[in-house]
């Protein structure tokens, strides 16, 4: 796999990975785990890079809002729901995830 950001996405992946079944991160909480505080843009553009078949749980990324972000990809929020959803992860009437309830509760990656 071509990673253009290299080890920063590679830093970005490593924190998705680590999201528990059944919760949820924002893009600005993935982007501080990994040392990247203001950079959720691009976490989001890193979720976009990956392959498809891909063992990152990119669905376990969500806004700050708790909600799922637009795709370009015709169809891709119904696929994020459904993921979510078959993990437990639950939505409101509003459409957003309860992050008191589903959110993770991460912790800063230590740099090597």
């Amino acid at each position: 796999m071509t990673i253009v950001s290299g080890s920063v996405y590679e830093r970005i992946y490593a924190v998705v990975r680590r999201i528990p079944r059944g919760r949820v991160a924002s893009y600005g909480q993935v982007a501080r785990l990994a040392g990247l505080p203001g950079r959720a843009r691009q976490v989001g553009y890193a979720m976009h890079a990956l392959p498809a078949g891909t063992r990152v749980p990119w669905h376990r990324v969500v806004n700050a809002e708790g909600q799922i972000s637009r795709r370009r990809v015709p169809g891709a929020e119904l696929t994020q729901r459904m993921l979510l959803e078959r993990e437990g992860v639950r939505f409101d009437p509003g459409k957003r995830i309860p992050l008191a309830k589903f959110g993770w509760k991460g912790t800063i990656m230590a740099r090597a």
